[in-house]
């Protein structure tokens, strides 16, 4: 599945963007940079924040993964590309995917360029 997106998108393979890639999909945690350079380090000691950044620019440019900017925080990465919406929790500020749901009609007239819901409280594990 990466390697076939890797090909699809022209995105050249390497150890470290393919465990990014690993990463954001199998944990779906919506990673930050920090956590994904710790996550890479914990199985590919060396790699830097650099590599990490310029690895997710890679990807996100393929339109392989999204970036998530919240609040003025460090911004979340997603590879999760199906249409959602998202849940921050306020106390904890984990960031989980909520299904797609469509606007009221009576929005459906206006012209929007994107949509995206954000939905906030407390997670289940904070409540």
């Amino acid at each position: 599945m990466i390697e076939e997106a890797f090909r699809r998108t022209g995105v050249r393979r390497t150890p470290q963007r393919f465990f990014v890639m690993e990463h954001l999909l199998l944990r779906r945690d919506h990673a930050t940079v920090e956590e994904l350079c710790a996550a890479v380090n914990r199985d590919n000691a060396m790699t830097s924040r650099a590599t990490v950044y310029n690895t997710l620019h890679a990807l996100v440019e393929a339109g392989l993964v999204i970036e998530i900017m919240l609040d003025g925080k460090a911004a979340r990465y997603d590879a999760n590309l199906e249409k959602h919406h998202h849940f921050i929790c306020d106390n904890c500020g984990s960031v989980e995917d909520v299904e797609w749901f469509d606007l009221p009609p009576e929005m459906e007239k206006k012209q929007f360029r994107a949509f995206e819901a954000i939905l906030r409280g407390k997670c289940i594990r904070c409540q």
